[in-house]
């Protein structure tokens, strides 16, 4: 395996290949690791790339396609390396979590196993696995209870040897020294070497002994003398969820959008709802869920914000008519966003909709000085189109001075300069596509808007509701 890897990636780039095989020998080890390792046939390779080096969704494409053309016996995949990605996952290994949850296992495993088949054959869908290995090899010991107690022995005494021969007696009879020259105390525990257990006779040739006062008398008996050894195939791990057994499909997802794979799962699910034993259910978790919530949670408070903007002008334009107006300049921001999200090839993800948020504000603030200032010129006396142009070609200075201070603030951040900058890359790429619409919209197609809508002439009423006031001159002078 490390021997593949190395000639996919190059050895200027590569730092260093790490290798978790099976699972820890200790409890404690086990605990506090993240290896998805769930048995002895499990292995990990943490791959470090070093400083310089090409995409790491380059080289995870590649070894995708070389691996599973060199070892097709083999099951390949790969886990979140980002921080954040994996905090999204919440602890899964893949970003997409299928579910299959209930008590009959036999038809849910076979519910499983379609899904893993159909959920494969999806376009940008990657590591498509069954999480429970079925077939993973054991070896069923068989007492003879009368036999053993012929001997003086139990099966709980055959079962206590096999544990400590196996497994060591740290378990069974925890044992530590105190070494008096550094005062640490040091684990002490009794196991047989493991490279004595090499086959079913070694094990057979294990001695049983007891702790009653006949097994004492009789002396220690093998095991081939009491039990047998029975070859037979269990799940290498048991989940569950809810107190529910559960079967858990997991895929990744390469080349596409997240949620254009998770609709077209959605609707596999669809299909299979129909084929579920009673009792049985299919739940989608993993970051997809939080995917969704997210999006739901976002697109109300991007909504929020634009109607607590037009309430807020409410109030302080005293009119529910020039508030309309200035937010006419936000159909444009948001098609700048999902322009520029479209250009850069950038998927509608939490940081970009945070950007669509930003966006209101800066947009929403440019329209009011258009909008402030073509009132004041109806107010001098103007109609409604040259207060409309006047108010264009004077404000048009400030809108574009704080359209670009923040574009080109944004700038580094879209450009995904520094470690772990394409994280917030979308945010900036949807602040900059939808201040670059939103200013034209604000410089062309809002003086439209009010032209259209503030073609009648300025009436006392209109005055007083605008918060203005005109004061008296002579005639022939503009104010």
């Amino acid at each position: 395996m490390e021997a593949a890897i190395r000639r996919v990636i190059p050895r200027a780039e590569l730092g260093l290949i790490l290798d978790h095989i099976g699972l820890p020998s200790v409890g404690i080890n086990l605990a506090y690791s993240d290896s998805a390792t769930v048995s002895l046939s499990d292995g990990e390779i943490l791959v470090a790339l070093s400083e310089k080096h090409r995409a790491t969704p380059d080289y995870v494409k590649q070894l995708r396609r070389e691996l599973k053309t060199q070892f097709p016996q083999l099951t390949f995949f790969f886990q979140p390396a980002d921080i954040v990605s994996q905090i999204l996952n919440f602890g899964l290994p893949a970003p997409i979590d299928i579910q299959i949850v209930g008590r009959d296992q036999k038809d849910n495993l076979e519910i499983a196993r379609q899904i893993e088949q159909r959920v494969a054959r999806i376009p940008g869908a990657a590591d498509v696995h069954l999480h429970q290995v079925m077939n993973a090899p054991e070896l069923l010991v068989k007492v003879d209870r009368t036999r053993a107690e012929q001997v003086g022995l139990t099966q709980r005494d055959v079962a206590n040897t096999l544990l400590t021969s196996l497994s060591s007696s740290g378990q069974t009879a925890p044992n530590y020294w105190l070494n008096p020259e550094n005062g640490v105390s040091y684990f002490v525990a009794v196991q047989t070497p493991q490279y004595k257990m090499d086959s079913v006779d070694a094990i057979n040739s294990t001695p049983i002994t007891g702790s009653g006062q006949s097994s004492t008398q009789t002396g220690p008996q093998l095991l081939s003398h009491l039990a047998t050894v029975e070859h037979r195939t269990t799940m290498a791990v048991v989940n569950h969820y809810n107190v529910q057994p559960t079967f858990d499909v997991y895929a990744n997802v390469q080349g596409r959008d997240l949620g254009g794979v998770a609709r077209e799962i959605d609707r596999i699910i669809a299909d299979l709802q129909a084929k579920l034993p009673r009792g049985s259910s299919i739940v989608v978790r993993g970051q997809v869920e939080h995917m969704r919530s997210s999006f739901v949670g976002l697109g109300f408070g991007l909504v929020f914000a634009i109607l607590l903007v037009y309430f807020l002008m409410v109030v302080n334009f005293q009119s529910w008519l020039d508030p309309f107006i200035i937010l006419m300049a936000l159909p444009g921001a948001l098609s700048g966003i999902l322009w520029m999200l479209f250009v850069t090839q950038t998927t509608i993800s939490v940081p970009s909709l945070m950007g669509a948020i930003m966006c209101v504000g800066v947009a929403t603030a440019n329209s009011i000085l258009l909008v402030t200032f073509a009132n004041d010129q109806r107010l001098g006396g103007k109609e409604a189109v040259s207060a409309a142009l006047a108010a264009g070609f004077t404000r048009l200075r400030p809108v574009l001075m704080t359209a670009l201070a923040m574009i080109i603030g944004m700038l580094p951040m879209a450009l995904g300069f520094g470690e772990g900058g394409e994280q917030n890359a979308p945010l900036g790429r949807a602040v900059i596509g939808g201040l670059l619409v939103a200013t034209f919209a604000t410089l062309f197609f809002v003086p439209v808007v009010y032209s259209l809508l503030r073609h009648q002439p300025v009436r006392q009423s209109d005055d007083e509701l605008s918060g203005h006031s005109v004061s008296s001159a002579p005639l022939g002078v503009t104010q």
